[in-house]
């Protein structure tokens, strides 16, 4: 198992001691959230600043941006740090793409994604191997590549792409079309088991492709303490309220919790949401021990589903060091 981290939502100036750090400590890889910030400029100081350190969005809004400008930004960083980038891309909900991007929501999420996916690739395949840009679809006509645009050639051309989602149809999408799927934070280990793993395997069928193909990537929510008790479970209800992941509730049996967590939410409402999650959810959702025994309780937990790892809880250098080199050490040691 790859351990990664999550890097935390600061400003750039903040961003090479914090890789810097990441690499000594021993993570594999940075992921950055489109959250307050833009995700893919760490990427550039990350391959100034370090050796070996990967790089991912994990993930970046695919619907507010067009495929061109994905493509272009993707090279660039995949050129700076060689085989270290994966383009880690989310489609975002409707509220957020309308309102907040003033982007048009599709009438087909996994059409468009599957679109975009395509798009991408066949830019890099114009600029890789000189050849005409042609692609067309129901989203996207691209036929216009002069040599005044393309970048030309880069020794690692072949970009993973990862696409993240909670529900079956872009988990098939994953299976048919990604390199990575990245599994919501808000899951469970019966969730990627009994939905998600079988979904990826359907649709690397219909691609005829194998799901080995498929590498997931995770964030865990931890607790170890009874602050961060109360910060995951008001995460949890966070993301429970949203109508579109209610399937991870409903598979045990917590529809009726999460019908009355949306409302709420409507409302601000965010103490009554808390008080809503249970013991049983936490127990499901998060993993709960003394900071020695974090390695042990991960494994346990996503032992032969996930690939790669990162804690929910962002990397802080100087903030709980031993901490993280616990962790780091403990699941380095292990061979899954």
């Amino acid at each position: 198992m790859i351990f990664d981290a999550a890097l935390p939502p600061v400003g750039l100036k903040e961003v090479p001691g914090i890789a810097r750090s990441a690499e000594e400590m021993g993570f594999q890889a940075l992921w950055s959230m489109e959250t307050m910030h833009d995700p893919f400029l760490p990427g550039a100081l990350i391959a100034e600043h370090t050796q070996r350190l990967g790089f991912g969005t994990g993930v970046a809004v695919s619907f507010a941006r067009s495929p061109a400008t994905m493509a272009y930004t993707a090279w660039d960083l995949a050129q700076a740090m060689p085989g270290r980038f994966i383009l880690g891309l989310g489609t975002q909900v409707k509220a957020h793409i309308e309102r907040r991007f003033g982007m048009p929501w599709p009438e087909s999420v996994v059409g468009k994604l599957r679109e975009q996916l395509q798009a991408i690739r066949a830019f890099w395949y114009a600029w890789q191997n000189d050849a005409r840009l042609d692609f067309r679809g129901e989203y996207y006509k691209l036929t216009l590549m002069s040599p005044f645009f393309n970048p030309g050639r880069i020794q690692n051309p072949q970009i993973p792409i990862y696409i993240a989602g909670v529900n079956t149809g872009l988990a098939k999408l994953a299976g048919e079309a990604a390199d990575g799927f990245v599994v919501h934070p808000f899951h469970s280990r019966r969730y990627i088991q009994e939905v998600l793993l079988p979904a990826i395997r359907e649709g690397a069928q219909r691609g005829g492709r194998s799901p080995s193909d498929v590498r997931l990537f995770t964030t865990a929510f931890v607790i170890t303490s009874p602050e961060e008790e109360l910060f995951v479970r008001a995460q949890v209800a966070f993301y429970a309220s949203t109508p579109s992941y209610r399937s991870v509730m409903a598979l045990h049996g917590w529809s009726e919790i999460a019908e009355q967590l949306s409302p709420l939410a409507a409302r601000g409402a965010w103490g009554d949401m808390a008080a809503l999650i249970s013991d049983d959810m936490l127990r499901v959702f998060a993993v709960r021990g003394r900071p020695e025994e974090l390695p042990a309780l991960l494994l346990e937990k996503y032992h032969g589903m996930v690939d790669r790892l990162a804690l929910y809880i962002p990397y802080k250098p100087g903030e709980r060091d031993a901490f993280w080199r616990t962790l780091v050490s403990g699941l380095s040691a292990s061979e899954i």
